[in-house]
């Protein structure tokens, strides 16, 4: 029954006397807030089935320093909540959708084991896609260990569900960087199993077995190396005559310069830039530092969305490709005389060395930390 009171407000009262509920149609600002965080939360919950799983103990307690077991009796791994395993699994079985030639390759080849006999240790990110290919390496004949390359971009469910599987992973999202060097070294210092191929993504992996571990360096059969960083690391110890084992630039392919860098970074940067601003790009100007293929895909990006881009490049022949995009191209001396300090966006953390050099305030407007990235322009400096 619908009862009139004051201002207007008509409250509406149950006539149940059990369940008495009396709620304004007109909420106050107290109630409303209530009543979103209540929203919200529902939402959340029903959305994620890994909150079923989380406790308000996971964020506070070290993956280290807690115990875990998956359902075959294995502890050999380290991960943040083994129960998110059927998340995760969930997740990879998506990820398998889009990933056609693997699962095909997969099915084709694991009844001969071509990979048997190999240890692979492996440095990259952990997520489902990658989990993917983990698990295709293990079906046909390989056996794995796992960490991750970043210390921000595992997918902790990702990585449940490979623990689950018996994978040993070692890797959890936002990791020390004690945490990060411990993950490694638990990857390849474990009794009674020796790596003999390491595939990398940055060197980290690779540069630690060879500083740490040099008796079972000397043994790896190869190396498979995914990053630019990684590649100059190892062009350095190719020139010092300390690379005594085959090494594969997968970098420099061209499935990757031409595919990768392009097309993921033109979708990745979109979705990092908006998760971390939380702005609208439309009219704001944007600097890429690079016109590669990276730079391509970032510009391609941000023009979609309504930016003005202003391309700062070293090479004097990529200002011939870049009409296409309608951006403006300067050369870095010219972009750091001018106003470039005024510039929106900073897509690059910068040293105090690169930011006195191109006259910017280190310190914004915006500055996602990329990790180990900002070594990069390092080099080309």
């Amino acid at each position: 029954m619908a009862h009139k009171h004051g201002h207007g407000r008509e409250r509406i009262q149950f006539a149940n006397t059990e369940d008495k509920q009396e709620f304004s149609k007109y909420p106050t600002k107290a109630g409303r807030r209530s009543l979103s965080r209540s929203i919200s939360q529902s939402s959340t919950d029903s959305y994620s089935s890994a909150a079923s799983y989380t406790d308000s103990s996971d964020d506070e307690t070290s993956p280290r320093d807690k115990a875990q077991v998956n359902t075959h009796g294995s502890s050999d791994f380290c991960v943040k909540n083994i129960k998110q395993a059927e998340f995760g699994r969930r997740e990879i079985e998506i990820a398998e959708q889009d990933m056609s030639a693997l699962i095909s390759l997969r099915k084709r080849a694991q009844g001969e084991k071509p990979l048997a006999g190999a240890k692979i240790v492996g440095c990259t990110h952990i997520t489902a896609q990658t989990a993917v290919l983990i698990e295709t390496l293990v079906a046909l004949g390989a056996q794995c260990r796992w960490t991750a390359c970043n210390i921000y971009s595992t997918q902790n469910e990702v990585a449940a569900a490979l623990a689950e599987t018996g994978v040993p992973v070692f890797a959890w999202k936002g990791e020390s960087e004690d945490d990060f060097w411990w993950c490694i070294d638990r990857c390849v210092n474990t009794e009674g199993w020796q790596a003999n191929m390491i595939l990398d993504d940055g060197g980290d992996l690779t540069h630690w077995v060879y500083k740490k571990y040099p008796s079972v360096f000397k043994k790896v059969r190869g190396i498979v190396e995914e990053s630019v960083t990684g590649v100059h690391r190892l062009y350095q110890l190719s020139k010092a005559g300390k690379l005594c084992v085959p090494a594969m630039n997968v970098n420099d392919s061209v499935t990757k310069q031409k595919f990768d860098n392009l097309y993921c970074c033109r979708e990745s940067i979109l979705d990092g830039l908006k998760r971390t601003t939380d702005i609208m790009f439309g009219g704001k100007q944007v600097v890429v530092c690079g016109y590669g293929e990276v730079g391509k895909g970032c510009c391609t990006a941000l023009k979609a969305l309504g930016a003005i881009v202003c391309i700062t490049e070293i090479d004097p022949i990529s200002p011939h490709t870049v009409y296409v995009f309608i951006c403006v191209f300067l050369p870095d001396e010219y972009v750091a005389s001018l106003h470039l300090p005024n510039f929106d966006a900073h897509l690059t953390e910068l040293s105090d060395e690169q930011a006195k050099y191109m006259g910017l305030n280190k310190n914004g407007p915006f500055k996602p930390n990329y990790y180990r990235y900002n070594s990069v322009i390092l080099l080309a400096m």
